[in-house]
């Protein structure tokens, strides 16, 4: 028989490692969910079945709380108004059986937020991905809530950058990346880039990148000089959107 409330395991690469989170999605039905099915300032299992289970490869902020790599049980009191969302260690619980509030590693509270629209099927997602930061977001009916998760990456992978920048093959584009989208280190990715373009003068796409540095950085001749140089190579490769992308950049260079 097909189960009543089917699992689902959603897995996202964030930073430099992942989120995974394990759940049963139950459906409405015809049933009246917060406030009844589900009722109010009681911890709930997060879904159905087992308590739902959240995982970190690399430690995390979540809801402005810091917490380590590892396994976690996600609980929730839902309220009309805001949900207290809970990280505990109990990750054998058969749902909120065998929790207890001493095995608690994280407690916040997130904001209700209204849907225009019923979703039938109990839905968790991950959402707003950036670089650093992303949410998880928990849909029943039309009620919503969005669990903030930030991660530090830039000091653990500006090490492995200047570690890697010490051997026989040097990472300048990626360190270029790194410093320019990153570190917020114009200086360093010009550096960087310009070895970069030293170390493989055909690339185009680098050269189009150090022209975007050089724009930024109040350099209008360096850059156009280098976006002309990388239109030049991108046009005997024959590759179109490189072509584009430089005769829409000087454009507004001129």
């Amino acid at each position: 028989m097909p189960a009543p409330s089917p699992s689902q395991t959603i897995k996202q690469e964030f930073g430099i490692g992942s989120v995974e989170v394990k759940y049963s999605r139950p459906s409405m039905k015809g049933r009246q969910i917060f406030g009844d099915l589900v009722p109010y300032n009681k911890i709930w299992r997060t879904g159905a079945n087992a308590a739902t289970m959240i995982r970190f490869t690399e430690p995390v902020e979540i809801g402005g709380k810091k917490v380590d790599t590892g396994n976690f049980a996600l609980y929730s009191i839902p309220g009309q108004d805001n949900w207290e969302i809970v990280l505990n260690k109990g990750t054998s619980n058969w749902g909120v059986s065998g929790y207890k509030e001493s095995d608690d590693v994280a407690r916040f509270k997130v904001p209700v937020m209204k849907m225009s629209s019923a979703m039938e099927t109990f839905t968790m997602q991950f959402a707003k991905m950036m670089p650093e930061s992303c949410e998880l977001h928990i849909m029943w009916d039309k009620t919503a809530v969005a669990i903030p998760i930030k991660v530090d990456v830039k000091d653990k992978v500006r090490t492995q950058i200047e570690e890697a920048l010490k051997g026989e093959k040097k990472p300048f584009w990626q360190a270029a990346q790194f410093y320019y989208e990153y570190d917020k280190n114009l200086p360093k990715a010009l550096e960087n880039v310009s070895k970069a373009t030293e170390a493989n003068p055909k690339a185009y796409w680098v050269w189009l990148y150090r022209a975007r540095i050089q724009h930024e950085m109040g350099d209008r001749a360096g850059a156009m000089e280098s976006s002309q140089k990388s239109l030049q190579l991108a046009t005997e490769e024959g590759n179109d959107d490189y072509i584009k992308l430089n005769q829409d950049f000087q454009k507004k260079l001129k």
